[in-house]
C-alpha cells in the first residue's frame, strides 16, 4: 500500500471508524482506547465483520446468488489481506493498508464467514461442544486477529483469546436470546434444555421459572469459567491494547452479571444494555487502570 494517496487511506478509515460508531456502540467504547495506527487497524477489522454479516443477514435463505456472493466476498478480502485493492471501495482500501501494517491471518476471516452461513442455516446445537464451535468461528477468530494488531509477548496468549471470545459470544447469546428465538435461532445446547425439562420455547415464555432459572444459571456459570481461564491474557498483550481488552472485559462482564442477577430479562421486552455512563465510567477506569500497570481479574470484576 505505499504510494497510496494519505489523503484516500484517510477517508478509507474513517469511513470504517464511521461504521463501528454507528453499529458497535460496545465495541466503539473500547477501540477508543486503542492508540493509532492500531485503533483504525481495528476499525477497518470492524467494518469487514459489518459487512460480512449484513451479507447473510440481507438474505432470506441460503441461496446459489448468495453463495456466489460470498465467494467474490471471499476473494476480495483474500486480496485485501495480501495488500491488493481489487474493488476500488473505502473498506477494502483500509482493510489492505491494515494487512500492509499489522499480520492478519486469512483463517480467521474465513472462519467467521463459514460462522455467518451457520445463522442463515438456523442455529440448532446438540451439545455444548457444538455451541463452543460457533463461538469460536464468529467470535474467537476476532480476538486472534485483535492480539495481532495489538502485539502480544507469549504465545499462549493465542488460545487465551480464543477462551476470551467465547465468553463475549457467550454473554451475547445469552442477552439475545428472545431476539434469536423470535427469527428461528436458538444457540443453547439442547442437552441443557433435556437436563432440565424444557423447551426453547418454555424458555421463551419463562414458563417454569425454576427450571429457566437453572438452565440461564448453568450458561452464565460456563461463560464466567471462560473469563476466568482467560485472565492471565490481559498482562501477555502490548501495555497499548490492554485499556481497549480491560474495557470490552468489563463491558461484557457486567452484562452477564445483570443476567445473572435477573435471568428472566433475557426474554423481556427490552433488551439487555449498560448505560453509556456505566460504559464511559468503564473507559475512564480502562486510561487509570493501564497507568498503574496490567489489570487484574479482580479488577474487572469490580468494575
Amino acid at each position: 500500500m505505499s504510494g497510496t494517496d494519505p489523503a484516500i487511506l484517510d477517508q478509507a478509515y474513517r469511513f470504517c471508524r464511521d461504521v463501528t460508531r454507528r453499529r458497535a456502540r460496545n465495541f466503539y467504547y473500547g477501540l477508543k482506547l486503542t492508540p493509532e495506527p492500531q485503533r483504525s487497524a481495528l476499525y477497518s477489522v470492524y467494518a469487514w465483520m459489518r459487512r460480512a454479516d449484513d451479507l447473510v443477514d440481507n438474505a432470506p435463505k441460503i441461496t446459489d446468488d448468495l453463495r456466489r456472493d460470498i465467494a467474490a466476498f471471499r476473494a476480495t478480502t483474500d486480496a485485501a489481506l495480501s495488500g491488493r485493492v481489487t474493488v476500488n471501495e473505502h473498506l477494502w482500501v483500509a482493510l489492505a493498508d491494515t494487512a500492509s501494517r499489522f499480520e492478519l491471518p486469512s483463517e480467521a476471516f474465513h472462519l467467521t464467514l463459514e460462522g455467518q452461513l451457520d445463522d442463515l442455516a438456523g442455529a440448532q446445537y446438540a451439545t455444548f461442544n457444538d455451541v463452543r464451535d460457533y463461538c469460536y468461528r464468529v467470535a474467537s477468530t476476532v480476538g486472534v486477529i485483535c492480539i495481532g494488531i495489538w502485539g502480544y509477548s507469549d504465545p499462549a496468549a493465542r488460545e487465551l483469546a480464543i477462551d476470551r471470545g467465547i465468553a463475549f459470544q457467550m454473554t451475547n447469546i445469552l442477552r439475545d436470546y428472545r431476539e434469536d428465538f423470535d427469527v428461528g435461532r436458538v444457540y443453547l445446547p439442547a442437552e441443557d434444555f433435556k437436563r432440565h425439562g424444557i423447551t426453547p420455547h418454555d424458555l421463551r415464555r419463562w414458563s417454569d421459572p425454576s427450571a429457566c432459572r437453572a438452565m440461564i444459571t448453568r450458561q452464565v456459570e460456563r461463560a464466567n469459567s471462560y473469563y476466568e481461564r482467560s485472565a492471565p491474557l490481559d498482562a501477555m498483550i502490548s501495555r497499548s491494547g490492554r485499556p481497549t481488552l480491560w474495557a470490552m472485559t468489563a463491558i461484557y462482564h457486567a452484562l452477564l452479571a445483570k443476567i445473572e442477577q435477573a435471568p428472566q430479562r433475557i426474554v423481556g421486552d427490552r433488551r439487555l444494555r449498560l448505560s453509556s455512563l456505566r460504559k464511559g465510567s468503564i473507559a475512564l477506569r480502562a486510561r487509570w487502570l493501564n497507568g498503574r500497570g496490567p489489570v487484574t481479574p479482580a479488577a474487572v470484576t469490580e468494575a
